[in-house]
């Protein structure tokens, strides 16, 4: 059997395979997150992302083969979720791009499909980090592109493509040491290959099977001698450019006679300032973003098509490692704030419990979206919370690092003024919302709020759901962990004392004011002997306790 053209219907049957192959395997694909808590969630965002773009194919099923694939990438970027989804929906979107106008596609078209979807993916990442999804799809569509210079059979190529994916994903624990040490391959790039494995069946005409596979066997992966720290391959303050520079240009008559705009042309000549760039341009204007070393040369090139507007630059650095910052108002002392222009602002926050919920609108949050752990809202649920809130200028609080980037997604499909404050636990979200005050400007507001992120400690207290080895700790299922900005740094097979060791490394000599913000599964009388616990061993810290009603979490603290 040989396949030299593939339209619009063969596309969508391999989509609908793919979507139902992944959807069969997403509990799998979860279960090789890294961390071994109750919120590793890949295979279930990729899975939603997956359903959403297989969806919108199947209410728009037609020969022509680039609307099909329009169809597929509007479904997967309103549907994307989480980190996994997103870049998921960056891939496919650029295979649509570069087949939109064909009616039908060979074996060249096909491979090239796959290669600009890798760079629309890669473009869309701040900081792509390689033994991840994003190499897994690199790999597989060079090696597709190789294929296409000696055979015009799909077929063929979706085996190379396929072959070489899977081989890329037995590589994702050399690129990344973490995958190593806990003994996984990288879970999304296990998904990637569902779906390719999916796209492959049905070009074959075989049926997947309905019962999930078993999880891949990493064992010859792991050396017990040489585990490193998680932390130190997953460093995200190494930022290359460090200055995130935000403009539009306004198209003149006299520039665009002299130098007429084209819009690749235009990202080309940029691209070589920095990365993470993203142009959108109509007839009157072009917007940028762009992360650069050089600003002001960013801004030049601009300003040769026409006049430069809404310009904003940051210190992404300055951000990060809050160098400069200023102290926040504690929680214990804040009153409970409303925003007073509310067709000026608007504050879009994510959360995880109805106690938490409720914090976040007492401060000021005009809507709430319900997320967080196992349930990241997708691009479409947040691009709803913005349009609720009518607001001229909408600021969104992710609250969670595998939100972030459906949100900065919402943020580019949303017309008008958004911005995404990256925070990435609650307590950073409340801390941002603090740093928010309604009578200041636009930009001095994301400032204050980006430097409040780095100014309050976020420890968690869960459970964990397999064993694992991580950071020197031997972690047993059910263990009670306690996680300081992101790291596991105490186990304990007793709750309470997990809380309490978790504590006692988070506090210093500058720890002033304690949150504690409480689960679902914790009584009263249990945080009163918390409260106790902090009052004997830190008599000079200030203590606020909030029911969050969260679930998973057993304790939020935060600390300023």
């Amino acid at each position: 059997m040989s396949i030299t053209s593939l339209d619009g219907k063969r596309f969508a049957e391999m989509i609908i395979q793919a979507a139902n192959h992944l959807a069969v395997n997403a509990k799998m694909v979860d279960a090789l997150n890294v961390f071994p808590v109750p919120d590793g969630d890949t295979g279930t965002n990729m899975n939603l992302s997956m359903t959403s773009g297989a969806k919108e194919v199947k209410q728009h099923v037609q020969e022509h083969i680039g609307k099909v694939g329009a169809h597929f990438s509007k479904g997967l970027l309103m549907g994307a979720r989480g980190n996994s989804g997103v870049i998921l929906s960056q891939l496919f979107r650029g295979f649509s791009k570069s087949i939109e106008s064909k009616d039908k596609i060979n074996a060249k078209d096909f491979a090239q499909a796959f290669e600009a979807g890798v760079e629309t993916a890669y473009k869309a990442v701040m900081k792509p980090v390689e033994g991840t999804i994003l190499t897994v799809a690199k790999d597989a569509a060079k090696k597709g592109t190789q294929a296409a210079q000696y055979s015009n059979d799909l077929i063929v190529i979706m085996e190379e493509i396929l072959k070489e994916a899977k081989a890329s994903l037995r590589r994702t624990p050399d690129l990344l040491p973490v995958l190593k040490e806990v003994g996984v391959v990288d879970s999304g790039g296990q998904g990637l290959v569902l779906v390719y494995e999916g796209f492959l069946a049905q070009l074959r005409g075989e049926k997947l099977s309905d019962s999930p596979e078993l999880l891949p066997s990493m064992e010859e992966l792991v050396n017990a001698q040489h585990r490193k720290s998680a932390q130190s391959h997953m460093n995200t303050e190494d930022i290359e450019y460090g200055y995130c520079t935000e403009f539009m240009v306004k198209f003149t008559p006299d520039k665009r006679s002299t130098l007429p705009f084209n819009e690749e042309t235009f990202r080309s000549g940029l691209s070589k300032f920095g990365d993470s760039l993203l142009v959108v341009a109509d007839d009157e204007l072009v917007k940028v973003h762009i992360h650069s070393e050089q600003p002001g040369e960013v801004l030049t090139f601009g300003q040769q098509y026409g006049d430069l507007i809404n310009m904003k630059i940051e210190n992404m650095r300055e951000q990060h490692t809050g160098i400069v910052g200023q102290s926040q108002t504690p929680l214990v002392a804040e009153r409970k704030r409303r925003i007073e222009e509310e067709c000026e602002y608007g504050i879009v926050a994510v959360s995880m419990g109805a106690g938490i919920t409720e914090l976040f609108k007492s401060m000021g949050a005009n809507s709430v979206i319900e997320g967080g752990q196992t349930m990241n809202p997708s691009t479409e649920d947040i691009v709803k919370a913005v349009q609720e809130v009518n607001a001229k200028k909408v600021f969104i609080l992710a609250n969670n690092k595998n939100i972030i980037m459906a949100a900065r997604q919402a943020a580019e499909v949303e017309e008008g003024e958004i911005h995404v404050i990256p925070s990435k636990t609650v307590p950073q979200g409340l801390s941002a919302l603090m740093a928010f005050n309604p009578s200041r400007d636009v930009e001095t507001n994301e400032t204050a709020m980006n430097r409040a992120l780095a100014h309050v400690k976020t420890g968690e207290v869960t459970f964990a759901v397999r064993d694992t080895q991580m950071d020197g700790l031997d972690i047993e299922k059910d263990d009670f962990l306690g996680i300081f900005d992101g790291k596991i740094i105490v186990k304990n097979k007793d709750k309470r004392k997990a809380a309490e060791d978790l504590l006692t490394q988070m506090m210093d000599d500058e720890s002033e004011i304690l949150t504690i913000i409480y689960g679902d599964d914790i009584a009263e009388e249990e945080v009163a002997k918390l409260r106790q616990f902090v009052t004997v061993h830190f008599p000079d810290v200030e203590i606020e306790v909030h029911n969050g009603k969260q679930p998973l979490y057993s304790y939020i603290f935060s600390i300023e």
